[in-house]
């Protein structure tokens, strides 16, 4: 399981969150956004190289789980940013994540970087910068929290935010954050956070030499010793055969003082022998090493796609390494956006090289056409559902896009179209106008409490998934969520709370696969009862969230 890092800070900053910090620090709301989703990225990128040598993915781990790390703060942002003592204890604490991730030097130098290109002053670029820092470390210990993690896992999850990085980051910030261009450190990242992972999680069986370490770590003390060794085992080497060489000419100097009636020459060197007997051996099992068949790929390269109504493809695929996985994923990503796929790939050595990957600048058409589905296997390639649809003549297209040597063929659609139309149907049914709230339960809060009860959990799991495939489907559902409290206490507490809540349970959806864009969070207090305050059990029912679905 994973998670997107940038996707979670976007959730997590929201409209509101952002127009409040904008106003503090000076700047327009929308200028405050463009900043967040440049700063994102490049200091995910910045942890990316934190975490490629086995010291930093440590220290990176533990300052993520120190307890200066706030793993809730996706949800208390709303409350903190509105306040000026926890607004400035919030930008106190993002030094506590600035320091861990990189040097002081290179984030004024990507707040410099960010600030040519948004126009936002440097000052405030850097404290934004440091609010995003905060929440990234805030949202992966809440993650590492709730799933038991390991120093280990760190590395795996960071290479999981390739692809974003990959799109967001400019030569500029990455010479900023003292990581060169970004084609190099892109091209050596991935390795080392997967060795150092892979030493992490089995370090018995790994040795930390076994993998490069980041570009900025120093070299290991052990180079020297192991070099100065080598230098002693090739002197005695050299020694040794000096001496041979000697002893081989005295026997020769010794022979010519002889007659020439002596007995016949002597049998030569029983070591020349051994040597030239053991050279001869080492040659012969090198010939034969060599001339041995290396075992060659037997599968072919498989991708199957299947397009739902909205147009977002799921694919699985199997290729033959990490590198032509990486292509897949960043041509995807390159041309639908991060986030536009889901994808399932599998690296297998024992499959062939995938030759489509080159071709999938024709493809990509086919792939985000509703209802298509496409299975390729080596040269061949099916299509199905809407792809194999004579009349949109997709057939003919990809048969001359790939030229000879390819095997393209489609099949028979009228079921598969009629199947899809019927469950677009039943979709659209199943998502109309308000229908999906008035299934979704209240959710009912503790007094004084914003934290999100825990029964309440597996019914909003339910409902993320609710609206998740409503939005799969093409037909996204808006919801404003409503928070209330009892009428106990000031009203003006009692509306901040109130807000707390819905912003709460908004952050729940949102990480459980909800499109932020489509969900709003609103408090209102001990406004609309629906229990009597005078007692408990009606207070309890008043501390609630309702669901509305907005047009």
């Amino acid at each position: 399981m994973s998670i997107n890092l940038n996707q979670l800070v976007q959730g997590a900053l929201t409209e509101s969150v952002l127009q409040q910090i904008a106003g503090r620090i000076g700047c327009a709301p929308e200028s405050a956004k463009r900043v967040v989703s440049l700063c994102g990225p490049a200091l995910i990128g910045a942890m990316m190289n934190k975490a490629s040598s086995l010291e930093g993915a440590r220290n990176l781990f533990a300052a993520v789980m120190s307890p200066r790390t706030n793993a809730l703060i996706a949800e208390e942002l709303p409350h903190v940013v509105v306040h000026d003592d926890s607004f400035r204890t919030l930008v106190d604490a993002s030094e506590h994540a600035d320091h861990a991730i990189t040097s002081h030097d290179n984030l004024n130098s990507l707040a410099e970087r960010v600030a040519e290109h948004t126009g936002v002053a440097a000052s405030s670029t850097r404290t934004l910068g440091g609010i995003v820092g905060a929440t990234i470390f805030g949202v992966l210990k809440r993650y590492f929290t709730q799933h038991n993690g390991n120093p280990g896992q760190l590395p795996t999850l960071l290479g999981h935010q390739l692809p974003v990085v990959r799109a967001n980051m400019t030569d500029a910030f990455a010479h900023a954050l003292g990581l060169g261009s970004v084609g190099a450190f892109i091209a050596g990242v991935a390795s080392r956070l997967k060795a150092v992972s892979a030493h992490l999680e089995h370090p018995a069986t790994h040795e930390a030499s076994a993998f490069p370490l980041s570009p900025d770590a120093h070299a290991a003390p052990e180079q020297p010793v192991k070099e100065n060794a080598r230098t002693k085992k090739w002197w005695w080497v050299a020694l040794a055969a000096a001496l041979a060489l000697l002893a081989l000419l005295l026997g020769r100097g010794c022979s010519t003082e002889k007659t020439e009636d002596a007995a016949p020459a002597a049998k030569p060197d029983a070591t020349s022998d051994s040597t030239a007997s053991t050279a001869t051996g080492s040659t012969a099992a090198a010939a034969d090493q060599a001339s041995t068949p290396v075992a060659q790929p037997t599968k072919d390269a498989a991708m199957s796609v299947v397009v739902d109504a909205s147009g977002t493809p799921t694919l699985t695929a199997t290729v033959h390494d990490e590198q032509e996985r990486s292509k897949l994923i960043d041509a995807l990503t390159a041309k639908l956006g991060a986030g536009k796929f889901k994808a399932d790939i599998t690296v297998d050595p024992d499959t062939k090289p995938a030759t489509w990957i080159s071709k999938l600048e024709g493809l990509l058409p086919v792939l985000t056409l509703p209802g298509a589905q496409v299975r390729i296997a080596g040269d061949k390639i099916d299509l199905s559902g809407r792809a194999g649809d004579a009349s949109l003549g997709w057939l003919d297209k990809l048969k001359a896009y790939f030229g000879d040597g390819w095997t393209i063929s489609a099949s028979d659609t009228t079921a598969a179209e009629k199947a899809l139309a019927a469950s677009d149907a039943h979709a659209a049914a199943a998502c109309a106008a308000a229908d999906i709230a008035k299934t979704m339960r209240p959710v009912k809060f503790g007094f004084a409490s914003n934290s999100l009860p825990h029964a309440a959990l597996d019914e909003l799991a339910k409902s993320a998934k609710a609206l998740s495939d409503c939005n799969a489907a093409g037909t996204p559902v808006k919801l404003q969520i409503g928070g209330y409290t009892d009428s106990s206490g000031d009203a003006a507490v009692n509306l901040q709370l109130s807000e707390k809540r819905a912003q709460a349970v908004r952050s729940y959806l949102i990480q459980h696969g909800v499109p932020a864009e489509t969900l709003t969070a609103e408090g209102f207090g001990d406004a609309h009862p629906i229990g009597d305050n005078a007692t408990n059990q009606g207070r309890a029912a008043n501390r609630r969230i309702e669901f509305k679905e907005l047009s």
